[in-house]
C-alpha cells in the first residue's frame, strides 16, 4: 500500500482495542467474546481527524461473525478549523446514508464522553476500496499512475457524479448544519466561516495577503449563488473506489454547510488543478478530465448554471491559503511566504 501515516496523534492501539471492546460489547447485547483485531492508521490520509481502522470479531447464536469498522476520535489540541462540527459530520453521513443519496459509510454509535479515549468519538462502516492519496501524490505514484487512461477517464467521471450526487440531498433535512444568526444558510454562512478562519489563523501575525483577498471577494461579490450542500473538502482524494474505478464511498465530511452549490465544484477544480492538470489545463495522465468536462459533466447531473464560478474558485483560494497557514503551524511546516500565497490566489501586491 503506497503514502504514510499522516494521522495528528498517535496512540497504542494494543490499549485501544481493550477500550473500543469494553464500550461496544454492551451495545451489542446479543454478542460474546467480542474482540477488536488488526487496529491500524490510513496510509496517506486522515490528516485532520484520528481515524483508526479495526475489524470487530465476535460469536453471536454460536456463530463466529466479523465485521470491519472505523473509529473516528474528535481532535482537541489538533484543530485544523476553528468551528467543531464533529457531531455534524456524524448527523450528515447518517442522513445521507439513509437518503441513499451518496455512497457513505453507515455510522453506527456516537460517544460524546470523552473520558474513554480523551475526546468524543464515533464508530462507522469500514468500506473497502482504493483510495487516491495526496502523500504521495496519487497523480505521481500507485495505482491511478498504473491505470489505463480509460479507467482514469472511468475513475474521474464518476467521482464528479458524486459529487454532483450531493446536491440532491433536501436542504430542509439538514438544518442542524445551520450556521450563526446572521449566516445561517447561503453564502453568507461560508463567508462568515471563513472570515472568522482567516482572523483565527492572524491572531499572531498580520497576513496581508489574506486582507487583500477579502477586499478583493468583496468587491467582485457573485450575482449568482445557488443554493445547496458543501461538502467541505470536495476532491477525489476523498473517495474510495472499487477495482472497476466506481466509488464506493465519499469521505471527511469534517466541514459541511449548507452554503451553496458552487462551493464544491470549485474546491473540486482548484484540488484537480494542483494535481491533474499541468499549468495550461491539460490532464498530466491521459485519461483524467480536463476542466471543462468537469464543469460540463457537474451542470448536466445537476442542472445547476455555473455562473460567476471564477469567483468561487477565488474563494477556494482564499480558503487554502487559510489552511495552508494553519497546517504549517500544526506539522511546524516551513510557514508560507506571503509572495506565494499571493501567487497562489492570484493577486498582485498593492496596498
Amino acid at each position: 500500500m503506497s503514502g504514510m501515516i499522516v494521522a495528528p496523534q498517535i496512540r497504542d492501539l494494543n490499549v485501544l482495542a481493550q477500550e473500543l471492546v469494553s464500550w461496544i460489547a454492551p451495545r451489542m447485547p446479543q454478542a460474546c467474546d467480542v474482540q477488536a483485531v488488526d487496529l491500524s492508521y490510513p496510509f496517506g490520509a486522515g490528516m485532520s481527524h484520528e481515524t483508526i481502522l479495526f475489524d470487530l470479531r465476535w460469536t453471536q447464536n454460536g456463530r463466529p461473525m466479523q465485521r470491519g469498522l472505523v473509529v473516528r476520535i474528535k481532535p482537541t489540541w489538533h484543530t485544523v478549523y476553528p468551528d467543531d462540527l464533529f457531531e455534524q459530520q456524524y448527523q450528515l453521513m447518517h442522513l445521507i446514508h439513509q437518503r441513499g443519496i451518496v455512497s457513505v459509510a453507515e455510522t453506527l454509535w456516537f460517544e460524546h464522553d470523552p473520558t474513554l479515549l480523551g475526546a468524543p468519538f464515533f464508530v462507522m462502516q469500514r468500506i473497502y476500496g482504493r483510495v487516491a492519496v495526496s502523500m504521495p501524490s496519487y497523480a505521481e505514484t500507485g495505482w491511478v499512475v498504473e491505470a489505463t487512461p480509460e479507467q482514469r477517464h472511468r475513475m474521474t467521471s464518476n467521482g464528479v457524479r458524486q459529487l454532483a450526487a450531493v446536491q440532491r440531498l433536501p436542504l430542509a433535512a439538514a438544518s442542524f448544519l445551520e450556521g450563526p444568526a446572521g449566516a445561517k444558510s447561503g453564502l453568507e454562512q461560508e463567508w462568515d466561516k471563513y472570515r472568522r478562519f482567516a482572523a483565527w489563523v492572524s491572531l499572531d501575525r498580520r497576513w496581508s495577503p489574506l486582507e487583500l483577498a477579502i477586499a478583493h471577494l468583496e468587491r467582485t461579490w457573485p450575482k449568482h449563488q445557488p443554493a445547496g450542500l458543501v461538502w467541505g473538502d470536495a476532491r477525489i482524494g476523498n473517495m474510495m473506489f472499487d477495482e472497476n474505478f466506481e466509488v464506493v464511498a465519499v469521505t471527511d465530511w469534517e466541514q459541511p454547510s449548507l452554503g451553496g452549490a458552487l462551493h464544491d465544484l470549485a474546491w473540486w477544480l482548484e484540488m484537480a488543478a494542483m494535481r491533474e492538470w499541468d499549468q495550461d489545463g491539460r490532464p498530466t495522465l491521459p485519461g483524467f478530465l480536463t476542466r471543462d468536462e468537469v464543469i460540463n459533466l457537474w451542470q448536466k447531473e445537476t442542472g445547476i448554471a455555473v455562473d460567476d464560478l471564477q469567483w468561487y474558485i477565488d474563494f477556494t483560494r482564499f480558503k487554502v491559503a487559510c489552511l495552508g497557514i494553519r497546517t504549517a503551524a500544526l506539522r511546524s511546516w516551513p510557514t508560507p511566504t506571503e509572495e506565494d500565497m499571493l501567487r497562489r490566489m492570484n493577486l498582485p501586491r498593492t496596498g
